[in-house]
């Protein structure tokens, strides 16, 4: 049987899982709600960093990643946030939806 580790955990979940070499991470949000999109955008990509981490990963490594945003109209923000993190050359297939 494979290890699983589990990170950051608590008694409703963990915050990254890895196994057979596949990090998982639950889904984040921002501490600063009130902050504009953009600097939402860059505080949650910084917890990633870290939980990628700890997950004995980096950016580089990333599949797949599903955006939520609160407004459609703000994608832009978003967006301009994540293309200066994302490895340009190791880009992750991606969805963005309004929820």
């Amino acid at each position: 049987m494979s290890t699983i580790a589990r990170h950051n955990s608590d008694s409703r979940l963990s915050r990254a899982v890895t196994h057979n070499g596949v990090a998982y991470l639950a889904g984040l949000t921002a501490d600063n709600r009130g902050a504009p999109m953009k600097a939402q955008t860059e505080e949650i990509l910084k917890k990633i960093d870290a939980l990628l981490k700890l997950a004995g990963s980096d950016k580089s490594h990333l599949l797949s990643a599903m955006v939520y945003v609160t407004d459609m109209r703000l994608k832009a923000q978003m967006d301009e946030a994540w293309m200066a993190w994302v490895d340009p050359k190791h880009t992750p297939a991606r969805a963005c939806v309004e929820t």
